[in-house]
């Protein structure tokens, strides 16, 4: 199972919101080049970017800085924000990045999503988002009455390899992983899962690392790794334990 670090850009600085809010942001490093470094340094084999400014303005934003940060660092690197059309799919995977993100348009445009898997097969991931139980669209500003199950089912069948889950209530919280919402997926898909928010200690990657034999193919971990709850090491040993 993999650990993958957060790296979520604002402003072109690190940053951690809290439960999605933009009004709740926490300014971490003022160089995501020497970020993704660290984290390449302590081991990380896969690292997550969100560009939270695209994710608000419906394009990529700070794709150029992302592109650096590819260039910069061997471990691959998975980004997803603002990616809205077929164009920015390849205008991003073109940057040096390995796997990108599609979330918003998984639910407005399900063929975008068919058209993408078919170009680029399991480069291209699924970014699911859930608030209250509910899919979280727009950079998490606003809820469409569709359940992630449903959703995740319906991407499958377009082609879809990797979903990543978020709960946005547990994100920048560190409450703990919502566990059970993550077995459901699991149960209900034949896809990989990624698993993101609330992550808080040692322990959180012990229960997840119980889910792997489930399709659990990961966990990205954001504020615990910033504020020094989490060792890197220290969880992906846990993660990588046969």
């Amino acid at each position: 199972m993999l650990i993958i670090p957060a790296i979520d850009i604002r402003g072109g600085r690190v940053v951690r919101l809290a439960q999605g809010d933009f009004h709740q942001e926490t300014v971490y490093h003022d160089d995501p080049v020497k970020v993704a470094k660290r984290w390449e340094g302590e081991g990380a084999r896969l690292l997550h970017i969100v560009d939270l400014d695209g994710a608000r303005e419906g394009e990529p934003v700070n794709l150029e800085l992302v592109g650096k940060i590819a260039a910069e660092v061997a471990v691959p690197i998975e980004m997803g924000g603002g990616v809205r059309n077929l164009e920015t799919v390849r205008d991003v995977l073109s940057k040096g990045v390995r796997r990108v993100i599609l979330g918003t348009q998984a639910c407005s445009a399900p063929d975008l999503v068919k058209e993408a898997c078919q170009e680029f097969g399991e480069r291209v991931a699924i970014g699911i988002d859930v608030k209250d139980g509910l899919v979280a669209v727009r950079g998490w500003t606003r809820l469409i009455s569709k359940e992630a199950v449903a959703l995740a089912k319906e991407m499958e069948s377009l082609g879809v390899r990797t979903i990543i889950f978020t709960d946005v209530r547990r994100d920048g919280m560190l409450t703990g992983p919502g566990v059970k919402s993550l077995e459901e997926l699991l149960q209900a898909t034949n896809v990989s899962i990624i698993a993101s928010g609330g992550i808080s200690s040692l322990e959180d990657v012990r229960r997840l690392k119980r889910l792997e034999k489930d399709g659990l193919e990961g966990i990205i971990i954001g504020k615990a790794l910033y504020e020094g709850r989490i060792e890197l090491g220290e969880a992906i040993a846990i993660a990588e334990r046969g």
